[in-house]
């Protein structure tokens, strides 16, 4: 992915938290404006602090914002824009100009339901009853392992992460899929570290805990043992858990079981009775990506307490729901959440309501914003752009002195297998059994998450729908999927400032067109180039090239891992960020030959000062102006593939000879790495 902001909603304690922060503010509409820079900072010194420092300057963060910068502020006219839909959808509800059932009425149902703060406030913790009674009955460990399937069927408690998979081995089809999960910290580090800062977060996230069980009707003294309970047992499953760094190995990560190999893994749990109780049939393959996880979780499903797995269970529950619930509950969730962001401020209920309409019913409310906001037009543009680039990646892989011609062959077969999603879906997903009510917000997100798991069950055993979209048509990103070979942009990224059919080519190139290769440049990224043209995890290169690849990101492990943030002893992870990093660094090199080619047949003038080989870099370096807050950039670092956006720019340009020519930079200079470190990849 190309931002980010999606780790947010990758991480439990965070699933709702994406659309709290950000608030409105005035978009740059260019990707480039003079005004933002800092001419006293010298180009070759600090190109981040050059192209952006008087922004930094004069700029703020909100307080419902964890980072601030030109992805939040498109971020916030999209979401303008569905506000106006969901304004008028609810109001056509209300006035009986839709039809019940249908879509236009489910959104503008769920959406009133949402903005409803009278009804929710009534009901307060009422709607968590049914399920606390379930947790309650439980009274022996068999009534626990049936109670974990019935669950997750419909609350999503197990302390796992499961769905359907599309089988790395066999892309064509669809298996089962069992993973680590059971975390309410964003990974299992946080649990095991044992300085002081990690040691005090701790402390605060037992406390909000505490609060949390309080607000069910705890008292303090039991509400407090009860927090320990969950971070004791949360710290058990952390043991058995793998790291970020860990769960990047693509190929360590997958284990294809059948059903009785994963049941020999927990022999006091049984899978298929588990998913007898989601009310499937039992998968004949599975991919159980962290096998030792699962021994883990049978080992606690027995040492474990019952008591302490109903307290679990309990807060698991709580926590999932909290944002849905009345005000005292979305306040705590947001003191939760305020350990990794550092928000001051919850953002304004409509803001939080058009996000969870998007997250549950994003497809129908997309058309609604592809019809408004994304054109025939502006999608033939993109199509030439993405066009362009995949030509000029293919130009660069057939040039390439360093990759032999066998590799070379699986390469280009691989890029003109490349399936380009653009703007939004061919075919939109079929909302009709979903269930929507127009009393109780609650039981709403409930019915959408549901129904979710059910079309996510469903797939299993079947052959691979290669048409799905991972992101709905407003979302302000971009993906790569190896598995299916595909490289998507949704329309919420086509707009100014990334771009602008009435920008100059050059900026459209360096914002734009960067985005854009780096995405292609993930497809052969060190976990991309894991996967064939079909998407099959399988090694298709010769070990001399495997080796002359990895001695050169190798290069790019050392750079970034130098790199600090806040302080000397907080480092970006070079293994960590390693995929993106050869992404931007990818996707620039691209770009910029691609820029090049365009300008050999339609050469373009200096403008504001800059000729248009300066302009491409400034378009990069100003789409990632950004102010992040201390506490995100802790969990940044420590959590997301994705490293700061000052490294973004300075960190691949400074290895970039078209960078050093462009601006005229000398060998020494901050801007330019020796020859010797430089990567080259394409």
């Amino acid at each position: 992915m190309f931002s980010h902001r999606s780790a947010l909603s990758s991480l439990t304690l965070l699933l709702t938290l994406a659309a709290s922060l950000r608030a409105q503010a005035p978009l740059q509409t260019v990707p480039f404006d003079r005004a933002n820079l800092d001419t006293t900072c010298a180009p070759c010194e600090d190109f981040y602090q050059f192209a952006n420092g008087a922004w930094l300057k004069r700029a703020k963060i909100p307080g419902d914002y964890p980072t601030y910068g030109a992805f939040d502020q498109l971020f916030d006219q999209n979401q303008e824009v569905l506000r106006n839909v969901l304004d008028t959808a609810v109001l056509r509800v209300k006035s009986g100009q839709y039809t019940p059932g249908t879509g236009e009425w489910k959104v503008g149902a769920f959406y009133a339901t949402c903005t409803d703060t009278v009804a929710i406030e009534r009901l307060g913790a009422a709607p968590l009853e049914p399920a606390l009674n379930q947790i309650a009955a439980i009274n022996s460990v068999d009534d626990l392992k049936r109670a974990l399937g019935s669950l997750e069927k419909s609350y999503g408690l197990a302390p796992i992460s499961e769905g359907s998979a599309q089988d790395a081995k066999d892309a064509a089809n669809t298996i089962a899929g069992l993973f680590q999960g059971g975390l309410s910290l964003p990974n299992s580090e946080y649990y095991t570290k044992t300085d002081t800062a990690s040691a005090n977060l701790r402390a605060k996230f037992t406390a909000s805990v505490s609060r949390m069980f309080q607000l069910l009707g705890d008292a303090p003294s039991k509400a407090n043992a009860e927090a320990n309970t969950v971070l004791a047992v949360e710290t058990q499953f952390a043991k058995g858990s793998r790291t970020p760094i860990q769960l990047r190995d693509v190929v360590n990560n997958y284990h294809g079981m059948t059903l009785l190999q994963v049941d020999s893994l927990t022999p006091h749990f049984s899978w298929g009775a588990f998913y007898s109780e989601l009310g499937i049939p039992a998968p004949a393959k599975l991919n159980v990506g962290q096998p030792e996880f699962f021994q883990t979780f049978d080992r606690l499903l027995t040492s474990v307490p019952l008591s302490d797995w109903k307290t679990l269970l309990r807060w698991r529950l709580v926590n999932a729901a909290a944002p849905s619930l009345s005000t005292p509950f979305v306040k705590e969730n947001f003191e939760f959440n305020k350990l990794f962001t550092g928000a001051t401020e919850i953002s304004p209920r409509w803001k939080r309501c058009v996000n969870a309409t998007d997250n549950y019913l994003g497809e129908l409310l997309g058309q609604e914003f592809v019809a408004r906001k994304f054109s025939p037009a502006a999608k033939a543009r993109a199509v030439t752009i993405v066009d362009n680039l995949v030509r000029e990646l293919r130009a660069r892989i057939e040039q390439l002195q360093w990759m032999g011609p066998e590799t070379k062959q699986q390469a280009l077969v691989k890029l003109d297998a490349f399936n380009r999603k653009i703007g939004y879906p061919d075919k939109w997903r079929d909302y009709s059994k979903l269930q929507i009510s127009p009393n109780g917000y609650y039981a709403n997100v409930l019915a959408g998450q549901q129904w979710a798991s059910a079309r996510d069950w469903a797939k299993i055993g079947k052959p691979t729908d290669r048409t799905e979209w991972g992101m709905t048509p407003p979302t302000v990103n971009a993906y790569e999927n190896p598995l299916l070979n595909e490289i998507v942009f949704p329309a919420g990224i086509l707009q100014p400032p990334f771009y602008d059919p009435n920008a100059d080519d050059a900026l459209n190139y360096g914002a734009m067109g960067a985005v854009i290769g780096h995405e292609m440049s993930h497809a052969f990224d060190d976990q991309g180039r894991q996967f064939d043209k079909f998407g099959n995890m399988r090694d298709w290169w010769t070990k001399e090239d495997a080796a002359k690849y990895e001695a050169e990101a190798n290069k790019i492990v050392t750079q970034f891992d130098a790199y600090t943030v806040l302080d000397t002893a907080t480092h970006v992870q070079g293994k960590l960020t390693l995929g993106e990093n050869i992404g931007d660094f990818g996707g620039l090199t691209v770009a910029y030959a691609a820029m090049k080619r365009v300008l050999a047949a339609h050469p373009q003038p200096v403008i504001d000062g800059f000729t248009p080989e300066q302009r491409f870099f400034l378009g990069w370096a100003q789409v990632w102006r950004e102010l992040d807050r201390p506490e995100f950039l802790r969990f940044l670092v420590s959590s997301n593939p994705h490293p700061p956006s000052k490294w973004r720019v300075n960190g691949p340009l400074s290895n970039m000879p078209e960078f050093k020519a462009a601006w005229g930079c000398k060998d020494g200079d901050p801007m330019v790495r020796p020859a010797s470190l430089q990567p080259r990849i394409w």
